[in-house]
């Protein structure tokens, strides 16, 4: 069995349940869906969907960069949001983060709603 390690950092925001920001698991690490919360305020972004999808990436950066990771390692991410029509604006924010060449598979789902009634949450996987 791999080793198993959890990630936590100040510079994102708590876990607001029973989970935690990131799990290691051997060479992978596994970063629970970041909502666009401010760390240092603990306020909710919100009015601007280009600014709240900054933030949850900005919280992902906070994350991968405590486990000594970057955008680069990312193979994998889930974009949940309330409404696909903003879905434009996400991904010009979310795309500035990535090189395209080596982006890594996404999905991208509408959801009824997310938690703290946010309008978009990101999750990721990494590989070293």
């Amino acid at each position: 069995m791999s080793s198993r390690k959890i990630i936590h950092t100040s510079k994102a925001p708590a876990p607001i349940g029973p989970y935690n920001q990131a799990v290691m698991a051997g060479n992978t690490l596994f970063i629970s869906g970041q909502i666009p919360m401010d760390p240092n305020s603990g306020e909710l972004i919100s009015g601007d969907i280009k600014a709240e999808t900054k933030q949850c990436m900005e919280n992902l950066k906070a994350i991968l960069l405590k486990a000594s990771m970057g955008f680069g390692q990312v193979v994998k991410a889930s974009i949940f949001v309330k409404d696909m029509n903003q879905f434009a604006s996400i991904n010009e924010v979310y795309g500035s983060y990535f090189d395209p060449a080596t982006a890594p598979a996404r999905e991208t789902v509408e959801v009824a709603n997310l938690p703290k009634f946010v309008n978009v949450e990101i999750s990721m996987i990494a590989v070293r």
